[in-house]
């Protein structure tokens, strides 16, 4: 009974940030599908922060429903004609009356629908982007040079023969610039063979070495798995420093987090795959619940920043080619483009009861992770 309740306050305590960062997230990404549809003529019924019962709203000069709904847990953009709040693809435009047809989205030529769609993602990339590059412009960055400073015990850099003072170059041909390079690659690689070009005394050498799969913990006891060589550096030899950023730089540093993300999330996706990671770090609303929590307490840019982590991550998943997400859509869409017709109403009908399946599968399986991560 004190584990529930103390469960429980924990939940509720963690519910102000987390909803907070999931309106941010949510407001933008529904805000790509309304601007771009607007623009593509397409006519929007309801723009709805969160579900269920509207607690306010208002009407604007365009006749659009702006509204806040009883359940904080997400939101949605409903445009004419559609089916309902999800927007399913149907080729219902054709079943229409002209009047009716008119600013709908069944009745838009195909390329409006598919940059409608599209346009939900995007903006969450856009948004993450933005955060990332603001917190660039106005922090800079912490780096330090890829020089080994140390060398553990036991490690694979040690069996590989890597020394002190050993300048890292690339790592599988991919050039090193920084120490942080390093980590962020064999991190992702754990009991994966890489090959290191190091320079040493002027000379360059390479060596083949295996991360060794280590279990970490961040400072609010949040465990992990990544791969590790066993290379440290110090300020002595990585020459710790802040990096500055101009607008345009910060833009652009902006961009390679946000698809750091991407790539580390699709790394971690084919690792699943191939037996190399467990599936444990798969999480749903109450891991990142969690995580808001814990990034609050830091203040509210870590705050800002877990959202732009959770935006890419978003408009990631809602890019996968699921019937019910936008991906899906738009692999109906591209169908439609080939064929020169839509899919049938039966083919359509029984792709989205598949999609939905895996959906909320995926949804068991996050919460079943979530629940695991709280007893352990």
């Amino acid at each position: 009974m004190e584990f529930l309740t103390s469960s429980a306050g924990n939940i509720l305590s963690a519910l102000p940030p987390f909803l907070l960062v999931l309106t941010i997230v949510v407001f933008f990404h529904e805000l790509g599908h309304y601007l771009v549809g607007r623009w593509c003529g397409i006519h929007a019924d309801v723009f709805s922060v969160g579900f269920g019962p509207e607690l306010i709203g208002r009407n604007d000069k365009h006749g659009t429903r702006w509204k806040l709904s009883l359940i904080p847990l997400g939101g949605y953009v409903k445009f004419r004609g559609d089916e309902n709040a999800a927007s399913l693809p149907s080729g219902a435009g054709s079943e229409l009356n002209e009047a009716e047809s008119e600013g709908s989205f069944p009745g838009a030529a195909l390329w409006r629908r598919a940059a409608t769609v599209a346009a939900g993602p995007i903006a969450n990339f856009i948004l993450a982007i933005a955060i990332f590059a603001v917190m660039f412009g106005l922090n800079g960055r912490v780096i330090s040079d890829p020089v080994v400073a140390q060398v553990q015990p036991a490690s694979a850099a040690e069996a590989a023969g890597i020394l002190p003072g050993d300048l890292f170059v690339a790592i599988d041909g991919i050039e090193v610039e920084i120490f942080d390079d390093v980590q962020r690659y064999v991190s992702v690689r754990p009991e994966v063979p890489i090959t290191v070009t190091l320079e040493r005394e002027g000379k360059k050498v390479d060596v083949t070495l295996t991360p060794q799969r280590t279990e970490i913990s961040d400072p609010f006891g949040n465990k992990m798995e990544v791969g590790r060589i066993g290379v440290v550096t110090n300020n002595d030899s990585g020459n710790f420093r802040v990096r500055e950023y101009g607008p345009l730089e910060a833009v652009g540093e902006g961009v390679a987090q946000s698809w750091y993300i991407v790539t580390r999330t699709v790394d971690y996706i084919g690792n699943i795959i191939t037996g190399r990671e467990k599936a444990d770090q798969l999480g749903g609303p109450i891991r990142v619940a969690k995580y808001s929590k814990d990034m609050s307490t830091l203040g509210i840019g870590a705050l800002i920043q877990l959202a732009a982590v959770l935006s890419v991550s978003i408009g990631l998943l809602n890019l996968m080619p699921i019937p019910m997400l936008d991906g899906g859509h738009l692999v109906f869409y591209a169908i439609e483009a080939i064929r020169g017709r839509p899919p049938g109403a039966v083919a359509q009908e029984w792709a989205y009861r598949v999609g939905l399946s895996l959906v909320l599968a995926l949804m068991l399986f996050a919460t079943w992770n979530d629940v695991s991560m709280l007893i352990g």
